[in-house]
């Protein structure tokens, strides 16, 4: 019988058949951070267990974890809560052997930058994880996922995760992105078509000249907000792009065995009459730089675009006025010309060396615009210093934007990089939802590219605006 990827993942890593909807699927990599995990681990604790597998679980401080420009071994989080939270995680972790990135390690990031570039996400792979953003894997044509805190405990204890299966779903997408646009301008692009719920509980697999032609970090970028569909995850057949991506990363295995593993990882794909249970079809010339105007990322137009009227359907109108009035704007104005106050460059979806590229690229010899906080959050200590050998830093800091330390930073207002009520930011983040970047905060979620020429200009602006100047 012809098979999905998703399927022949999931069929790889059952361990047992519950019932008609739901396996016990076995884990390949558990990475967890400190804010999901502190429940698990008490379970743990109340019921003697210990945890099953320690050599494979990962643990890194992510999200509470502050951002000065200081020395790493100076990195200090100050707020007593999630001082607490951290270390309360790093004694679990060294009481199960668990290995920590912790607070002042070099290699320090985001879980979802961290964990492929130190090569622990190879093609076929089962990745669980603490954080809905776990679908970033499927880049490298791994199933990764969210689960929440009991799930946490459970995978802990058992390594195994009693799991829903997932319908499939196909996304084509054919053709070339134009000059000035990214992964970033295409995902926000499908889902302000299939909507914020249009792939819930589905595995969607992309495919298609459009996506060949991606690098494995803008793919990164691509699975990664898929979930903001909906999705429970996302996938992509590995291909060259991806073993030469896996293939440099990898530590633990000799050649003759990356070699081998190389030749395996190339058979993982669907089957050519594979059925799916929907298909959607886009064109990557359709694709214009996005800009989000509401408070869910399907709230997106292209940036030349004016702000859609209400729709019709009583709840999407009634959600569409609500997100119009926080985010303080009118149905019909211009998106383009719309003053910010502030451009957070960063998160998992938009802190890759090729995202600090492309923003150097940008403002390379100009100046950030005086009525505009700038800050660039690298997603690990891996691509900071990286940066900094290639002289990205350098132009970055030159043009006035502030050159953080990694974490989570402005993603989430769960550390000290917090907007104040009515502050505008051109953001590189994954949502865009009410007080997401702190309370009363509006966030218009955009690409790298646009982000940086935003904060040039002071203001939305279509980057092809910008590019033509450099």
């Amino acid at each position: 019988m012809a098979r999905t990827l998703y399927q022949k993942i999931v069929d790889s890593h059952t361990v047992l058949r519950v019932d008609e909807q739901h396996v016990a699927l076995y884990a390949d990599l558990h990475i967890m951070n400190e804010y999901t995990s502190p429940q698990a681990f008490a379970g743990l604790a109340e019921k003697n267990l210990p945890v099953r597998c320690p050599e494979k679980q990962m643990g890194i401080v992510d999200h509470v974890i502050p951002t000065h420009p200081v020395a790493v071994d100076k990195r200090t989080i100050f707020i007593d809560a999630a001082a607490n939270q951290a270390a309360n995680f790093t004694r679990n972790c060294q009481k199960h052997g668990i290995h920590l990135f912790n607070v002042k390690d070099r290699e320090q990031g985001i879980e979802h930058v961290v964990a492929p570039e130190i090569g622990l996400i190879r093609p076929g792979m089962v990745v669980l994880c603490g954080d809905s953003h776990t679908t970033t894997y499927g880049a490298l044509g791994a199933l990764g996922f969210g689960i929440g805190t009991s799930e946490v405990e459970h995978v802990l204890a058992t390594q195994t995760l009693v799991y829903r299966v997932a319908r499939d779903m196909h996304i084509v997408v054919d053709g070339t992105l134009p000059a000035g646009t990214t992964s970033k301008d295409l995902v926000l692009y499908i889902i302000s078509k299939i909507g914020a719920q249009g792939a819930r509980g589905f595995a969607v697999e992309y495919s298609g000249t459009g996506i060949e032609s991606l690098s494995a970090e803008a793919r990164m970028t691509l699975c990664n907000m898929t979930v903001e569909a909906g999705a429970r995850g996302a996938l992509i057949a590995p291909d060259a792009t991806t073993l030469r991506y896996v293939a440099e990363r990898i530590k633990d295995l000799s050649q003759a065995e990356i070699t081998a593993a190389t030749h395996a990882w190339l058979e993982l794909k669907s089957d050519a009459d594979a059925v799916f249970d929907v298909t959607h079809r886009f064109d990557a010339q359709d694709v214009a730089p996005f800009v989000t105007w509401g408070t869910s990322p399907d709230q997106a137009i292209p940036v030349t675009a004016r702000i859609p009227g209400l729709p019709e359907e009583p709840v999407e109108g009634r959600n569409a006025a609500k997100a119009l009035d926080y985010m303080g704007l009118d149905a019909g104005q211009a998106i383009d010309g719309l003053a910010i106050d502030h451009v957070f460059i960063g998160s998992c979806t938009n802190a890759r060396i090729e995202d600090l590229r492309a923003v150097a690229d940008v403002v390379r010899g100009r100046k950030v615009a005086s009525s505009v906080r700038a800050m660039v959050v690298p997603g690990s200590g891996m691509v900071r210093e990286q940066a900094e050998r290639e002289g990205i830093a350098g132009v970055l800091i030159e043009a006035g934007f502030e050159w953080r330390q990694p974490g989570c930073s402005m993603c989430l207002a769960m550390n000290d990089d917090i907007l104040e009520p009515g502050q505008r930011c051109a953001s590189t983040t994954n949502r865009n939802f009410e007080g997401r970047q702190g309370r009363g905060a509006r966030t218009h979620l955009m690409s790298p590219a646009m982000a940086a020429a935003a904060a040039l200009a002071g203001h939305i602006v279509d980057v092809r605006k910008e590019l033509a100047h450099v």
